[in-house]
């Protein structure tokens, strides 16, 4: 258990604007990672370990992307109890994102509205961040990295961003996202269609393959997809990711949808809705896809988890393994063991 109880700190986080938080606290997890004061949110992992896509992972529960965008804190993170992490988005150039403000907090839904816009430093930068982070994989953890495309790169030459983003990030990574689903890059979620989605995916396979030949050794690339999808939709989805040969797929991303926030002060807000109410659009996107891939294909499910029942709720939906993100904001590293230790009883 940490030496400091998150719901100590967490008034103090939340008086402040919640991007300023943000930043305040990657950059402490970031400066003390490799010191003693790591302590001071260590939480001591669960070991649940568990083979999928051909990683062996400690256990189910994994950090999403977008936390940390530009790799800078693996290492704090993972001192957690995470089984797996996965950060970025990164895209070939740095980017500032959206403007400011572009965060918003909805306390009494557990939830939090982004328009990030995939601000990062860039690939250069991000894998400087990855190859300092040593402990964290030392240790057993996984790590994913997700790859975006530029805002400035045309939707119609997408394929080239998501390209040098897999040619970069792939000799660093355990398993490879690609991001087709933030609603803060305008167009972006078009990807998802059949069209544009199997030709963007057979160009990364076919990279891949190059890359496996090259490097000598073949990294699994997962496709993250968004909740906002009907059934028809994520059936054809589920047919272009097995027909292509992806490995895996992530469900899901924020929602656009208001309909769980409706009456709140920052229901008009643009961008992506996270946290609670995003549980059972997730969870039914889970479940749809389960049917249409099988019992083997990997799943990971993330949206949603505030404890360890909503963790176990998306393994009953159908996933292999968990993500969380906002509700690491709101209940602090003890969700980590939480989550995983409701993940090993469910198995």
């Amino acid at each position: 258990m940490s030496f400091l109880p998150y719901a100590f700190a967490r008034p103090a986080l939340f008086a402040l604007d919640p991007e300023h938080a943000h930043e305040l606290t990657l950059g402490a997890l970031e400066r003390f990672q490799h010191s003693p004061l790591a302590c001071l949110w260590g939480e001591r992992r669960v070991d649940d370990p568990v083979t999928v896509a051909g990683l062996r992972f400690p256990n189910r529960v994994g950090l999403a992307a977008g936390l940390d965008k530009n790799g800078r804190a693996i290492d704090g993170l993972g001192a957690m109890g995470f089984g797996f992490i996965e950060v970025g988005t990164v895209t070939p150039k740095g980017q500032p994102g959206n403007p400011k403000p572009r965060m918003f907090r909805l306390p009494e839904h557990q939830a939090l509205i982004n328009r990030l816009g995939f601000n990062n430093e860039g690939l250069d930068s991000f894998l400087a961040n990855v190859q300092r982070a040593t402990r964290f994989r030392a240790h057993g953890g996984i790590l994913g990295l997700n790859i975006g495309k530029n805002a400035a790169t045309a939707i119609e030459d997408a394929a080239s961003d998501y390209l040098k983003g897999l040619e970069g990030v792939y000799p660093h990574a355990d398993y490879v996202t690609v991001n087709i689903s933030s609603p803060n890059t305008a167009n972006l979620r078009s990807l998802q269609s059949d069209e544009a989605l199997k030709a963007l995916l057979d160009a990364l396979m076919a990279r891949r393959e190059q890359l496996a030949a090259r490097l000598g050794r073949k990294v699994p690339l997962f496709v993250k997809i968004a909740p906002d999808l009907d059934a028809d939709q994520v059936a054809v989805i589920a047919r272009t990711l097995k027909e292509s040969g992806v490995d895996g797929v992530i469900a899901t991303n924020t929602t656009l949808s208001r309909e769980a926030v409706k009456g709140h002060p920052h229901e008009g807000q643009a961008g992506g809705l996270s946290g609670a109410p995003v549980l059972q659009a997730s969870n039914r996107v889970i479940g749809q896809l389960r049917a249409a891939l099988g019992a083997d294909y990997p799943i990971i499910g993330v949206g949603g988890v505030l404890s360890g029942a909503d963790a176990a709720s998306k393994r009953a939906a159908g996933a292999d393994l968990v993500q969380i993100y906002t509700g690491l904001i709101y209940k602090g590293a003890g969700l980590v063991r939480e989550s995983a230790q409701a993940l090993k009883a469910a198995s």
